[in-house]
């Protein structure tokens, strides 16, 4: 049995751009939110979406062992990935 190319099998409709583009190539998380955000959420938002977490974390002095930090941090995610307003680092603008 040869198997085909599929090339929509390597993309998803990415709920921040709204449109077709290469998927991540595995879960973030491993568990059923992991597999809900590899479906829904592009390569490219979810790169842009660690940039953000980066910087909010450093700048905020989060704690990843903090469960208020890890709330927040996934209340921002949701609203980047979503394009809500979110909490953005100082300083930091949108690239145009």
């Amino acid at each position: 049995m040869t198997e085909t190319f599929n090339p929509q099998a390597n993309t998803v409709f990415c709920r921040k751009y709204q449109q077709e583009l290469p998927k991540m190539p595995h879960p973030p998380f491993p568990n059923k939110k992991g597999q809900e955000l590899q479906e829904t959420v592009s390569e490219k938002a979810w790169k842009e979406w660690l940039e953000q977490q980066t910087m909010l974390i450093n700048e905020n002095h989060l704690s990843m062992l903090d469960p208020k930090a890890k709330q927040f941090l996934t209340e921002q995610r949701d609203k980047f990935l979503d394009n809500e307003d979110y909490e953005r680092a100082q300083g930091w603008t949108p690239e145009s």
